[in-house]
């Protein structure tokens, strides 16, 4: 066993129990309409584990199993480069995408290498915008040339995610009893959702490091594949247990947000879940982070409030934000939340 370096230890309450005693795991959905099921029927399990558990995994959801595998060798292949050709797209203080291999979550180096690329062209943002807008518009992809097909796939396999994620959009919103495009609107050319590869190396001693320490996402949702190895765990709300989610062949697994938190005023939850890395095998994900557009205030939405139920938090602008947080990320080297905390009403 080797050794860890102290910028990737984590404190003694974060370090991972690598052999949990699990006795239940996220529900597993299947999207087909097969049988006497119903689209409400579907909807309905669709809100009982966003409101349980805010993670589930879904089968028969249309994004052709082939095109993942295509992305899943182009990205090792990636990977294997030497990093002199890495580094060359790597981000820098004025843009964000492309390759990083240092960051951090809540001051803690995270044991993995990413690389990142945006979904939908910034350039759309308006010139006229506001000043926080036009630092997305520096958000430019940075494609390597090997492998030859990488830009290629990785834009064919968004667009495939992407369809997704609507789905998934429209299932919640029946499920909260809206219409199915209630939230269409919050997401359109200029969505600013990216896709992330992430790759986690064999550590010397996992049981001092994280492959990501314990957050939430900050969007609507993410849509995530992860490879046989496994390694995502999520807290239970219900005794802050640590649950791991185990691997099912040609499954995504779904979380939602902060901002899916906001909107449904809490009804449905953003859970915080974190990455454990083992000794022996690496392992690769590829999440999808279904963002709103960059001109969306991010508020409880009306028909979810009352005056018995009034609204729980502050709208606040996501353009301004997420541009935010891309700056921190770089001066901070670190993976920064949207707190949302900060916009509860007393």
């Amino acid at each position: 066993m080797g050794t860890v370096d102290p910028d990737y230890v984590q404190a003694a309450e974060h370090r991972p129990d690598l052999n949990p005693v699990v006795t239940e795991g996220i529900p597993l959905i299947d999207l087909s309409l097969s049988g006497n099921r119903t689209l409400d029927e579907l909807a309905s399990e669709v809100g009982h584990a966003c409101r349980t558990w805010g993670f589930f995994q879904v089968i028969n959801h249309g994004v052709p199993l082939e095109l993942r595998v295509r992305l899943e060798a182009a990205a090792k292949k990636f990977y294997d480069l030497p990093m002199e050709e890495k580094k060359k797209v790597k981000r820098d203080e004025v843009n964000p995408m492309g390759y990083h291999d240092s960051e951090h979550t809540k001051n803690v180096k995270d044991w993995k290498e990413v690389f990142d690329f945006v979904v939908k062209d910034p350039t759309l943002i308006p010139a006229s915008c506001e000043p926080e807008d036009k630092e997305l518009r520096k958000l430019i992809n940075q494609w390597p040339e090997y492998p030859p097909d990488f830009r290629e796939i990785c834009e064919e396999y968004a667009s495939e995610v992407d369809k997704l994620a609507f789905r998934l959009l429209e299932l919640i919103s029946l499920s909260l009893g809206l219409p199915s495009d209630r939230f269409h609107g919050y997401f359109n050319d200029e969505q600013t959702s990216f896709m992330r590869l992430n790759h986690y190396p064999p550590c010397p001693d996992p049981t001092l490091a994280l492959g990501v320490g314990p957050h939430k996402d900050g969007g609507a949702l993410t849509v995530l594949a992860q490879d046989s190895v496994g390694g995502l765990q999520v807290r239970r709300s219900s005794d802050g247990a640590w649950i791991p989610v185990k691997p099912v062949p040609d499954a995504y697994i779904i979380n939602l947000g902060n901002a899916m938190q906001v909107w449904t005023n809490d009804a449905y939850i953003s859970a915080e879940h974190r990455v454990i890395v083992n000794s022996q095998k690496e392992r690769f994900s590829i999440p999808f982070f279904f963002f709103p557009g960059h001109h969306v205030f991010v508020e409880p939405l009306g028909e979810l409030t009352s005056e018995q139920s009034p609204p729980n938090y502050q709208p606040f602008n996501w353009g301004k934000f997420f541009a935010t947080r891309n700056r921190s990320d770089y001066k901070k080297l670190q993976v920064e939340n949207i707190q949302i905390e900060h916009f509860k009403k007393a």
